[in-house]
């Protein structure tokens, strides 16, 4: 992308610094292809004279004679090669001082690649570069930085939930050894117990598909594939698999979509979008209360809101999109997740083309999910 005039570095004390440099060696090549011509002219021929009689020890009338012979006779290949060897000079010492500026430049892009703690400190004329590459390192060791964070937030959830898995882990364990070893236990407490073990056993599977996602994160090539969906239909399909859950604790969906819509895109995918959203939603919000599932369209943009009872601070709406993040600093084992649910959310809407985004008034959390109805904006083969 090309910057624009109003932003683009200014290199005017370098290309003073060059024309200066230029200007000179052009003045210099003109005075010696000046001095050239007054060898090839004659005027210089009293000194060749000269050196050829002190030095050779030729008489008079033999050094004018080789002199005519050799200096006048010769003179334009003399001041061809002469003017030839000049030029060649004078580039070689023009192309140094590029060079110069070049390696000033490589020098500064092995710190960056290096990592190394070290100053990039160019030539005063290149002081446009050197602001340009001090930007690009500071920019470089802030994602390294962020990058360093979201694998610690990764070993610590991968701790965690490792902590995690021993609560239901050994519950399951006790209360089957408890089923084996009274075999003549009332029908009563038997179905309690099954009904305990149970519960750890899904809580304890939930755990497991939290550690696979943590670990299958960004370490395969995500591709699209592209269909129509009836957007009632699978909301309503992903609304009936929380209704164990939701009745458990009181609380309601309330589905408000036309049955009308019709969107393109990853089913599979979006399935998974709109599961890890409405998942949050009965995970952060009260019991015996209702979630709002609806739609609203503008131009060719459809939104689909989650709407629940609640609140996120605001410096938390956009951190609650990283990966690892659990908005529960508790890390409560029977509400929440690794933390990655709405991270994974947010990619698979970013290479559909959309944008996912929360709004929190104090009362009410909204999650909006937006998606373009046209299908060649859809990242069918992201990078």
């Amino acid at each position: 992308m090309k910057n624009k005039k109003g932003n683009a570095p200014d290199y005017r004390k370098l290309e003073q610094k060059m024309f200066v440099k230029i200007t000179l060696i052009m003045a210099f090549a003109l005075i010696v292809v000046f001095l050239l011509q007054s060898i090839a002219r004659g005027y210089a021929g009293d000194f060749i004279v000269a050196i050829f009689r002190y030095v050779f020890g030729m008489s008079l009338n033999r050094a004018l004679e080789v002199h005519d012979r050799i200096i006048r006779g010769n003179s334009e290949y003399i001041l061809l090669g002469s003017v030839a060897i000049s030029f060649l000079i004078l580039s070689r010492f023009l192309l140094s001082q590029f060079s110069k500026y070049f390696r000033e430049i490589s020098d500064s892009l092995d710190v960056l690649v290096s990592n190394k703690d070290q100053e990039i400190d160019l030539l005063p004329e290149m002081a446009a570069m050197e602001n340009k590459l001090k930007a690009i390192k500071q920019t470089l060791e802030e994602r390294a930085m962020e990058a360093q964070l979201a694998e610690q937030r990764k070993n610590d959830m991968v701790t965690y939930l490792a902590h995690d898995i021993k609560t239901p882990l050994t519950s399951v364990i006790g209360y089957l050894n408890l089923l084996n070893d009274t075999p003549n236990i009332p029908p009563e407490q038997k179905e309690k117990y099954l009904n305990i073990t149970l519960e750890k056993a899904n809580r304890l599977e939930k755990l497991v598909n939290e550690f696979f996602e943590i670990t299958q994160y960004h370490f395969q090539k995500v591709l699209l594939s592209i269909e129509s969906i009836d957007l009632y239909y699978m909301m309503a399909q992903i609304a009936d698999e929380f209704y164990p859950l939701l009745t458990a604790k009181g609380k309601q969906i309330s589905l408000n979509i036309p049955e009308d819509i019709i969107i393109c895109g990853d089913s599979d995918k979006l399935a998974r979008v709109f599961n890890n959203v409405l998942k949050n939603a009965v995970a952060y919000s009260p019991d015996n209360s209702v979630i709002y599932i609806m739609v609203e369209t503008k131009e060719d943009i459809i939104s689909v809101i989650f709407k629940n009872i609640g609140n996120i601070p605001n410096e938390k709406l956009e951190t609650i999109f990283d990966k690892f993040y659990r908005l529960d600093s508790a890390r409560s084992s029977d509400t929440g997740g690794a933390g990655i649910g709405l991270a994974i959310a947010k990619e698979i809407i970013t290479l559909h083309g959309g944008r996912i985004y929360a709004n929190s008034d104090g009362e009410h959390i909204s999650f909006t999910v937006e998606l373009s109805l046209q299908t060649e904006r859809i990242n069918k083969y992201p990078d």
